[in-house]
């Protein structure tokens, strides 16, 4: 079992509390977790969770960047039309 997967049990009670829309959410961030396993297991954190949380800011700062670029073409495209 990855640490990952232990960290996301010991969550279990917490996750059955969030509303189901929030339950969905609370998922995909663990998910995005997952992509960064590789170097949460180089490095020994006080806490174990800190890998995890960091992998999430992660990937979620990548959809971000993703976003702001993608608002970069279509302003740039409405500003060509005008």
């Amino acid at each position: 079992m990855s640490q990952t997967s232990q960290i996301t049990t010991g969550w279990d009670e917490y996750r059955r509390a969030l509303r189901p829309t929030d339950q969905a959410v609370f998922d995909r961030l663990f998910e995005y977790a997952q992509l960064h396993t590789d170097p949460s297991t180089v490095h020994k954190p006080l806490f174990v969770e800190t890998p995890i949380l960091i992998s999430i800011l992660i990937e979620q700062q990548r959809q971000l960047d993703d976003l702001e670029e993608r608002l970069d073409h279509l302003e740039d495209d409405l500003n060509g039309q005008g």
